[in-house]
C-alpha cells in the first residue's frame, strides 16, 4: 500500500480542528466536485443517488432537507413547486457552486452542520444525506439532531460508502489508495483532499455497525440495501409516531 500524503491529516487533532480541516477540503474541491465524482465512479454514483431519490418518494406538501447536500445534485432531483426542498451544508463554497447549476432554482440553501441543524423540532418530513454523514465531527450527535428535526413518522435516508464485498475489496482498495488521489491531482488539483476522502471511507462503520448507531439514536424500522457489492449502502430509518 502506498504511503499517503497527509497534508490534510486528521489524526490526533481536536474536534474543532477536524471541522476546520474538513471545510478546507471541500473549499478546495468545490468547483470540480461534480466532475470528479463522475470520473471517480464512472458515473455510477448517479445511479446510486437515483435509488436514494426513488426511495425518498418526494411528494406534494413535503418538507425535505438534503443534509450535506453540497452542490444540490440530489436536492434538484427532489425539488418541485409543490414542496420545500432545502440543501443544508456547512460549506459555503460547495453551495455557491451549486447555485450556478440550472436545475437548482427551486432549491433553498441554508448553511448548517449536522450536529446543530437550523430547523425546529419535528419540522421535516424527509431528511436525505448522500456521501456526507462520514464527514460530521460527532456521528452520534448528528444522528440525534436528525431524529430531533424529523416529524413523527418522518424518515432518514442515508447513502454512504460502506464495506465492499470481500471478493472485490482488494481491487477496490487498490483503486481507492493508488488511483483516486492521482485523479484528484489531475482533475480537481487537490490530491490531499482526495487522500482525506479515501481515508474517511475506511474509517466509517460497516453496514451492521452503522445500522446499530441509527437504532441507538431512536429510529425504528431500520434497514439497509447494499449497492455496488457493498461499495455504497442506503440506510433507512423512521422516527416512531
Amino acid at each position: 500500500m502506498t504511503k499517503l500524503d497527509n497534508s490534510f491529516g486528521f489524526h490526533d487533532v481536536s474536534p474543532d480542528e477536524r471541522r476546520n480541516r474538513i471545510r478546507d477540503v471541500f473549499t478546495a474541491i468545490a468547483d470540480r466536485y461534480d466532475l470528479m465524482n463522475d470520473v471517480m465512479s464512472f458515473g455510477i454514483h448517479r445511479l446510486w443517488k437515483t435509488v436514494l431519490v426513488e426511495a425518498a418518494g418526494a411528494g406534494p406538501g413535503q418538507v425535505i432537507v438534503d443534509l450535506a447536500g453540497g452542490t444540490g445534485e440530489v436536492a434538484a432531483r427532489m425539488s418541485g413547486a409543490d414542496r420545500s426542498v432545502t440543501v443544508c451544508d456547512p460549506s459555503v463554497a460547495m453551495m455557491t457552486a451549486g447555485r450556478r447549476r440550472a436545475d437548482t432554482r427551486a432549491v433553498t440553501w441554508v448553511a448548517g452542520e449536522g450536529e446543530a441543524l437550523p430547523f425546529a423540532d419535528g419540522s421535516v418530513d424527509t431528511l436525505t444525506i448522500s456521501f456526507g454523514i462520514r464527514n460530521v465531527t460527532h456521528l452520534d450527535g448528528a444522528l440525534a439532531e436528525i431524529h430531533r428535526v424529523l416529524k413523527p413518522g418522518g424518515r432518514l435516508l442515508c447513502l454512504e460508502f460502506s464495506r465492499a464485498h470481500w471478493l472485490i475489496r482488494p481491487f477496490y482498495d487498490a483503486f481507492s489508495f493508488l488511483i483516486i488521489p492521482r485523479m484528484g491531482a489531475w482533475i480537481a488539483r487537490a490530491p490531499s483532499a482526495y487522500v482525506y476522502l479515501v481515508e474517511s471511507i475506511r474509517r466509517f462503520p460497516d453496514q451492521e455497525s452503522f445500522a446499530a448507531l441509527i437504532r441507538n439514536a431512536g429510529f425504528a424500522d431500520v434497514r439497509y440495501r447494499n449497492l455496488g457489492f457493498g461499495i455504497s449502502c442506503l440506510h433507512i430509518g423512521t422516527k416512531a409516531p
